[in-house]
């Protein structure tokens, strides 16, 4: 019996042994997972319609921007980073897929991305196919350049619309951006006016414009009375329940001040006296400049406030205004973005108040300048420093504050979240990755940046920019010129070339001056190298093909 007892504890021994070894190779292979599979970080990516670097953190004294500033404080702030393209369309099409706009084929405000390039991978899409949840509120896409679901292959949750219940039970909706009684009246009778011509669509909403909507507005009523500011207290409520999802989030919100018309509560135009305001220091063509570079602010000439003060020249571009109206859509430009900082901080709040902070990933940029005087030009559409530069600050969880100027480009950041997320980096994109910046703030990942814009009688004259850290060269392109063909100078019928060291103000055109000449042709082989690069990339563009079409 004690024989018997002794082999069976010693076989029992061994079988907890087994047993032992088996919960330990259990507990490792549990712990490998956990190394090798961690909780990836959400992300928060805001977009702010029209707005350049006119914040505090980027060393303007007069804006009043303090969440912004803030939240600079902990985060990397890219103080040279450019735009593809200098409107909503193209330049959102551009760095929500990480492809220039000659690969989208998007250069305008009519074309649809995917009836382009049907199997284009957006940056939402991408973070869906990688196991998170993905959704969208506000003016991510420009509407016009995707499906009415909002390109709804880049969405786990369809794209939030509009919603009543955020704004103030009394006022209901706001209807096309504005509040003012008048203003609102005015809008019913030209509706009624267009709908009895025939009129529908874009004419119909052009006609109702320039008869009935100003630039501006201001009056007395909550943030939320206005489109953003119910989008943003939509926003708080799309955190919580996307917070109780198992899986990462991407959360895309888009605030569309300060873009046109400026109607914003009247708290935020009290902020700034306009007596202080100052006109932009150069209002004239740059010397020597081609009229090609200029246009006529179309945009703004349609609110019915513009036509009868604005003037043009047949000679020269951009557009006169009377000096207190240049002060008022400065003031108004301001008011805006202080109204959008505070959207921005109530945001931030919420991150703060469910306790996502510390794991989500906030992008928040703009998605092309805007001119205010400079050169007697309004609104984007140039290649210009005012129209191209935008800001862009990361803050992502382990990754130490700080600035940084190296040369960035708005289609650098789909590769980055990519790369700060832990997913691998598709490789058709034709952006770079800036992390290599964002742990090293000496660092810098390209020689110069590139923005283009189209011009001329049927667009057919091409400007494309080369920005490097200190000069500026664009090429102004005949024959409907895309990069889709080899270069050759005989396609260059104007150029620019800008010294910002010399002249941070763009008033020489140094193009033709035999004292830049070796630097006109550094900054020319630049571009001939990214064209060559380009040439190749576009191949599989189904761009290609359809602008070769149109020939």
């Amino acid at each position: 019996m004690n024989k018997q007892f002794k082999i069976a504890t010693k076989i029992l021994g061994k079988m907890i042994n087994v047993f032992l070894v088996l919960i330990v190779l259990s507990c490792q292979n549990t712990f490998a997972q956990i190394v090798e599979e961690p909780t990836k970080p959400n992300v928060l990516f805001i977009i702010v319609d029209d707005l350049k670097p006119i914040l505090g953190c980027y060393g303007d004294p007069f804006v009043k921007t303090p969440n912004i500033d803030r939240f600079a404080k902990e985060g990397v702030v890219f103080t040279n980073t450019y735009c593809q393209q200098a409107v909503c369309g193209p330049s959102r099409a551009s760095f929500l897929t990480g492809m220039r706009p000659d690969y989208t084929g998007v250069w305008d405000l009519e074309t649809e991305m995917r009836n382009i390039n049907p199997e284009i991978l957006s940056m939402p899409q991408f973070f869906k196919q990688n196991g998170y949840i993905t959704a969208g509120i506000g003016k991510v896409f420009d509407s016009r350049s995707v499906d009415e679901n909002i390109d709804k292959p880049s969405w786990s949750i369809p794209f939030y619309k509009k919603s009543n219940d955020y704004y103030p039970k009394e006022m209901g909706k706001a209807k096309g951006r504005y509040r003012g009684v008048k203003v609102l009246e005015e809008i019913e009778i030209y509706e009624k006016i267009g709908g009895a011509k025939g009129l529908t669509g874009k004419e119909l909403s052009n006609f109702i414009k320039i008869n009935a909507k100003p630039s501006v507005e201001s009056l007395d009523i909550p943030d939320n009375a206005y489109i953003d500011g119910a989008t943003v207290l939509h926003s708080k409520d799309i955190l919580k329940v996307l917070k109780e999802n198992a899986k990462p989030f991407f959360f895309a919100v888009g605030i569309t001040k300060p873009h046109l018309p400026f109607a914003v509560p009247k708290k935020y135009w009290d902020l700034y006296n306009r007596d202080e305001i100052q006109l932009a220091e150069f209002r004239e063509n740059a010397n020597n400049s081609p009229l090609v570079a200029y246009h006529g602010a179309g945009e703004l000439y349609k609110y019915a406030d513009i036509p009868p003060i604005a003037s043009f020249s047949d000679v020269k571009g951009g557009m006169e205004l009377p000096f207190d109206k240049q002060k008022e859509l400065i003031h108004g430009y301001y008011a805006s973005v202080s109204y959008a900082d505070a959207l921005i901080g109530k945001l931030i709040s919420t991150l703060v108040s469910l306790n996502l902070k510390d794991n989500t990933i906030v992008t928040i940029i703009g998605d092309h300048g805007w001119h205010l005087g400079d050169h007697n030009l309004w609104c984007k559409h140039s290649n210009f420093e005012q129209a191209t530069r935008i800001p862009m600050i990361f803050k992502i969880p382990g990754i130490k504050a700080s600035k940084t100027s190296a040369l960035a480009e708005a289609v650098d950041i789909f590769p980055t979240l990519c790369d700060a997320t832990g997913i691998k980096i598709p490789e058709q994109l034709q952006g770079v990755s800036l992390m290599p910046i964002l742990k090293e703030i000496k660092s810098k990942v390209k020689d110069y940046a590139v923005s283009q814009y189209r011009r001329g009688k049927n667009m057919r004259t091409f400007g494309y920019s080369i920005r490097t850290e200190r000069f500026r060269l664009t090429l102004w392109m005949k024959d409907f010129y895309r990069l889709y063909k080899p270069f050759d100078e005989g396609y260059i019928v104007s150029g620019e070339l800008y010294d910002y060291d010399n002249d941070p103000l763009e008033t020489e055109n140094y193009y033709n001056n035999k004292e830049y000449v070796s630097v006109k042709k550094e900054l020319l082989d630049y571009f001939a190298e990214y064209a060559k690069q380009q040439n190749e990339e576009l191949k599989t563009s189904k761009a290609n093909r359809v602008y070769t079409k149109n020939l």
